[in-house]
């Protein structure tokens, strides 16, 4: 994993796929907060990761910029964040040095000495050279993440690279494996992990010069290319979350015309921003699927707040508390979101809604649906043409689009003001299909 932020390549990213590249490049500038000479920086630094992610590739199979990032329909999974991640967000000489102790530690478990033997006569001589501190450092980074073990034993400590899952199975669990990773790397909740193992076991599998309809037995397609950007913040929030500690970030609300900001250095050249600073206590994160959307919800002098993650710009991590304060904001939070569908917390209202079994001897596939998805709700009247079921919910905001999303299999029976709601919007639509 990648040691620095990519607060502003995410922002960049984000908009490009979002918008299609129909912004030039002033427009991009104004909306990330930052010059045309430093979008222009941006725009170099991400064509270099794509000529070094893809320079091993025969040419035939490079990818232009342009090509990575507009469409990836059935690799789409070179997930942007997982694009970023690769690239290893570091100083060509981390870059070079992390590549040595890697390709050292593959062969044999090896000390910290040994290791700094190898880089000082192995790395360009053009690079600086490392020193027993920084060996030091980098070997911890690289234990934290999962990719080298310490072995067992007395000191000076040997290291070696985590491998055991590939060369504990055979080929055919091996194949097991990756078909597992792949589908729920691609369906279920976006995780960088998930994707950087499928890499990993492709590439290993790819050197075992496995069949190309072995490791590619299924395609795949995206509706949401950039929700798992958002995930970047996810380890340090979830990591503040485990230390009770404060998080402090710049944030920038759905409705803010800009999405991200610089940090300038230098006085003179201070801007104003439309981000609002944020110290707060995180007590939960949520991810929405029907939209592709996280939540951060947190404690702060406002009591309870609700923060998009993808709004959320240099995070980090601030003073502890206490346990007993972290568990009392914690027990107030779930008390005010017990009934919510996601994070809404207005007042319950009970819904009832009536919902129509599928004509014929089909499965009925509206009452699998609704028995899947329908959280803690039940079914509480049936007979052979519907059923009534009933949820008490904070608010009817977030249950709408569910609910609606049945179309006429739904009738929306309580509260009486929903119910009026709902048989606008569908006036509404209807208005639109009338002739012309």
């Amino acid at each position: 994993m990648a040691k620095e932020s990519f607060d502003k390549e995410i922002q960049f990213l984000r908009m490009l796929v979002l918008t299609s590249g129909a912004y030039n490049r002033q427009q991009f500038s104004e909306r990330l907060g930052i010059s045309i000479h430093t979008f222009d920086k941006t725009i170099r630094r991400l064509k270099e990761i794509v000529s070094s992610t893809y320079q091993h590739l025969p040419q035939e199979e490079r990818k232009e910029f342009a090509e990575t990032i507009r469409f990836s329909y059935y690799e789409s999974t070179d997930p942007m964040l997982l694009f970023l991640f690769r690239a290893k967000s570091l100083k060509e000489s981390e870059s070079q040095r992390i590549s040595l102790l890697l390709a050292a530690m593959n062969e044999q478990a090896l000390t910290a000495m040994e290791l700094l033997d190898i880089c000082c006569t192995s790395q360009s001589s053009d690079l600086s050279l490392p020193d027993e501190k920084t060996i030091r450092s980098d070997l911890k980074y690289l234990e934290e993440v999962g990719v080298i073990s310490r072995q067992a034993g007395a000191r000076p400590y040997r290291y070696r690279i985590q491998n055991d899952l590939i060369h504990g199975l055979s080929n055919k669990e091996l194949y097991d494996l990756y078909d597992f990773v792949d589908v729920m790397a691609n369906t279920q909740v976006p995780s960088v992990q998930g994707y950087l193992l499928r890499d990993g076991l492709k590439k290993h599998l790819t050197r075992q010069h496995a069949e190309r309809h072995a490791i590619e037995p299924f395609l795949y397609k995206y509706h949401y290319y950039s929700r798992i950007l958002d995930e970047a913040h996810l380890f340090t929030i979830l990591n503040a979350i485990r230390n009770r500690r404060k998080v402090r970030f710049l944030y920038f609300s759905p409705k803010s015309e800009k999405s991200y900001a610089s940090k300038n250095t230098n006085p003179l050249f201070e801007k104003d921003t439309n981000g609002k600073v944020e110290k707060t206590l995180p007590l939960k994160v949520i991810y929405d699927h029907q939209y592709g959307r996280w939540y951060l919800l947190a404690n702060g002098r406002e009591g309870i707040r609700k923060y998009r993650l993808e709004g959320i710009t240099q995070i980090e991590e601030d003073e502890s508390v206490g346990e007993d304060v972290f568990e009392n904001r914690l027990n107030e939070l779930h008390a005010k979101i017990q009934y919510s569908w996601l994070i809404d917390t207005g007042q319950p209202v009970k819904v009832r809604a009536r919902f129509y079994n599928p004509e014929g001897s089909a499965p009925n596939f509206v009452r699998e649906r609704v028995w899947l998805q329908g959280q803690w709700g039940q079914i509480v009247q049936e007979d052979e043409h519907s059923f009534i079921y009933e949820i008490l919910v904070n608010g009817t905001t977030e249950i709408k689009p569910w609910l609606r999303s049945f179309g006429s299999s739904c009738e929306i029976l309580e509260p009486v003001q929903f119910r009026r709601e709902m048989i606008a919007e569908w006036k509404e639509i209807q208005a639109y299909y009338e002739s012309v």
